[in-house]
């Protein structure tokens, strides 16, 4: 049995929030630990010494186990609980949809949100805007067309695939996104916030 959780964390990353989201959901305590990403708290020689990516959410096991990316977290975490399918076509399709999380959605949608939200950009200063934004609104339309006629993206049932996708689509505004042209992801994104013990990108924990 996994003890002693420590979660290096930072509250405005979507990365992030999906592992805090996934952990309270199953009940889970954990030590949370802040990293300045946005001032240089993953470049330093300590934190680097956990994870030489220099990237943060990362999950200390304890017993010098630590484990990075948001999705592999996720998955290692969800193994055995009602968030991940025990089907093996089912697994897949989570699989499926975390890996096109990354590659077709968080980078643009996530990038153009940091870029906006975090840095305070506006399109005038930052040109990659329009192309993010284009690529973003792709992502966007397969999201809605899969969720036109289903409740959550894979097996009928909430997974983590809800989770990583929610996770940047909820606050996909911040980024310049606007939501009103796809009800089935608004809807969708309704019901994941409906969940048992779900908590918003800004929980705080004590």
């Amino acid at each position: 049995m996994l003890r002693g959780l420590k979660l290096y964390d930072c509250q405005y990353s979507g990365n992030c929030y999906k592992v805090r989201l996934l952990l309270h959901q199953l009940g889970r305590s954990f030590d949370r630990v802040e990293v300045d990403v946005k001032g240089g708290g993953t470049r330093t020689p300590a934190f680097l010494k956990l994870n030489p990516v220099g990237k943060v959410p990362l999950l200390d096991l304890g017993g010098g186990r630590r484990l990075s990316e948001s999705n592999a977290i996720l998955l290692y975490m969800a193994e055995g609980s009602p968030f991940l399918p025990t089907d093996s076509f089912e697994r897949a399709k989570v699989y499926q949809w975390l890996f096109w999380e990354q590659y077709s959605h968080e980078p643009c949608i996530a990038v153009a949100r940091h870029l906006m939200r975090v840095l305070g950009k506006t399109p005038s200063e930052e040109p990659r805007l329009a192309e993010l934004w284009e690529k973003g609104r792709q992502a966007l339309e397969v999201m809605q067309a899969h969720l036109a006629s289903r409740a959550f993206l894979s097996g009928g049932r909430y997974s983590v695939a809800d989770i990583a996708l929610y996770a940047y689509t909820h606050v996909a505004h911040e980024g310049g996104f606007g939501l009103s042209a796809y009800p089935a992801i608004r809807a969708w994104l309704e019901r994941v916030a409906q969940q048992p013990r779900h908590i918003p990108i800004d929980h705080v924990f004590r």
